[in-house]
């Protein structure tokens, strides 16, 4: 399933395939309320945790600290490794249930529940999470991953060092024009009824690539995994499409290059048919959040700054993602494996010194 946008191709959530390069305004009310303690009291329907009259509040708050689950693995392995963590550091019953974007936006915003969701990709259901924040019972408290950009043009690694210097887009016109043999080089696509296919055809042109690279438009995702496996066991010097977070990136070991500022204007003719003067742009960063109830920052405070402190390097999830690729491997046990050897990462989450 892919979601799409007029203006380029959507995620395929389970496989977290295709952009989407929402241009759409997302209300966040991060800043506007106080981080903790300012609530109205309300009587414990029934489910919550009662509080005994004179005890040591819950440290989680009274009411289930449950964490959305999406269907898409990144998702997935957050909720598991925020559950881990939370039940291990703050004594919490932290649990996961499963997740949909907007099912899950929605019910955070009329019931508080499920208390979490670490990778909520508002652009993708703007109209649900505005509504959902003009409720204020949900709010984005940081984003999930520490870098915006998701998709671009990529590299393998042995080609690093023909740049001369940090690789860029704007530098493959010069590179490509001294190369003698594999001439011209391929540039691996996604598959031609993607709009991010649009997108590159305008783009090779903008860069004044036209004579120096094949175009190669896969006929699926799997045909396009096998293309890149394939130029990589090869050696091959070429260049390839693709987005974050995603295991291939980590398992081949390829290098972002660096394609410049993002150009609204510019993007708006690179993503059509017809593109009269094409011109370099970067891909638009998409807005993905922690979204919390707000329950969680009166009741739970130190659980609500945990997750204020909680980015991970997109990097990191690329690894996780290989890791969950392995034969055998699942969910809870790769997010069991991060928790056990990578306190060295997610102890600033908890405010510990790493």
């Amino acid at each position: 399933m892919r979601f799409r946008h007029p203006v380029i191709a959507g995620l395929m959530l389970a496989f977290l395939v295709g952009p989407a390069m929402a241009q759409i305004t997302v209300l966040d009310n991060a800043q506007d309320r106080p981080q903790g303690g300012e609530a109205a009291a309300r009587v414990a329907p029934a489910g919550e945790i009662a509080a005994t009259p004179g005890a040591q509040p819950p440290p989680c708050g009274t009411q289930p600290m449950t964490i959305a689950r999406m269907t898409w693995p990144s998702a997935a392995l957050l909720a598991d490794i925020h559950a881990r963590i939370l039940n291990a550091e703050f004594g919490c019953e932290a649990r996961v249930v499963p997740g949909d974007l907007a099912a899950t936006a929605s019910s955070m915003g009329s019931t508080g529940q499920p208390a979490v969701a670490p990778e909520m990709w508002v652009t993708r259901i703007a109209d649900v999470w505005n509504g959902a924040i003009e409720t204020q019972m949900v709010r984005s408290v940081a984003p999930s991953f520490a870098e915006a950009t998701m998709e671009g043009w990529f590299i393998p690694s042995y080609m690093e060092g023909a740049f001369g210097g940090p690789p860029s887009a704007a530098a493959l016109q010069a590179l490509l024009s001294t190369q003698t043999s594999e001439m011209p080089v391929r540039f691996i696509s996604c598959p031609a009824d993607w709009a991010c296919s649009v997108i590159n055809r305008n783009l090779i042109a903008a860069y004044g690539l036209g004579d120096l690279v094949q175009l190669v438009e896969p006929a699926n995702r799997f045909e396009m995994d096998a293309l890149i496996a394939e130029a990589v066991s090869r050696r091959e010097n070429f260049i390839l499409y693709y987005w974050q977070p995603n295991a291939v990136l980590a398992q081949l070991e390829f290098r972002a290059l660096d394609m410049g500022a993002y150009d609204e204007e510019a993007m708006k003719c690179l993503a059509r048919l017809s593109c009269a003067a094409p011109k370099p742009s970067a891909f638009p960063a998409e807005t993905v959040v922690i979204a919390l109830a707000e329950w969680v920052f009166a009741e739970a405070p130190t659980v609500a700054s945990y997750f204020q402190r909680a980015t991970l390097p997109i990097a990191e999830m690329n690894v996780l993602l290989g890791q969950l690729n392995e034969p055998g491997a699942t969910v809870e046990g790769v997010a069991e494996r991060f928790v056990a050897a990578r306190r060295d990462l997610w102890g600033a989450w908890v405010g510990a010194v790493p």
